[in-house]
């Protein structure tokens, strides 16, 4: 299976708040995708560098309503094998992660405002749900 990765951040955010959501969401599939990111490198002069991700990610444009709605879709079957990493307003508006799940959990699927979600799996899979989003330039 060849798999894919991509992130689709909502572009009305400050661009404050689009790098610290991707940050957040690449931080997560650093953690998650076993390989995902490659070994320490050395450059001509012998100085080393650590390892960056070995896959692509597109950053994609979305908005906070086609987020929530690429968010339902991954509940669906035919989806459910994606790795799916989220950011809400529930996320960005706490200041640690015991207040973030406190936050959460007072939250129904319908109240969260998404900024942020990245996907990652079978690339026809991935394809299908993002492929019509432009990149976020």
């Amino acid at each position: 299976m060849e798999t894919k990765c991509v992130m689709v951040i909502d572009a009305n955010l400050p661009t404050g708040l689009i790098a610290n959501t991707t940050a957040v969401l690449a931080l997560t599939l650093g953690k998650e995708i076993d390989g995902i990111i490659g070994p320490d490198v050395k450059d001509g002069s012998g100085h080393s560098h650590i390892g960056i991700t070995t896959t692509p990610i597109p950053i994609l444009k979305g908005n906070s309503e086609k987020i929530k709605q690429l968010r339902e879709k991954v509940y669906d079957e035919e989806f459910s094998d994606l790795l799916v990493v989220d950011f809400s307003n529930a996320a960005q508006t706490t200041k640690n992660y015991e207040e973030y799940t406190q936050k959460i959990a007072a939250f129904s699927a319908t109240d969260l405002k998404y900024l942020g979600i990245a996907l990652y799996g079978d690339k026809k899979k991935v394809n299908k749900l993002t492929g019509s989003i432009a990149l976020l330039r």
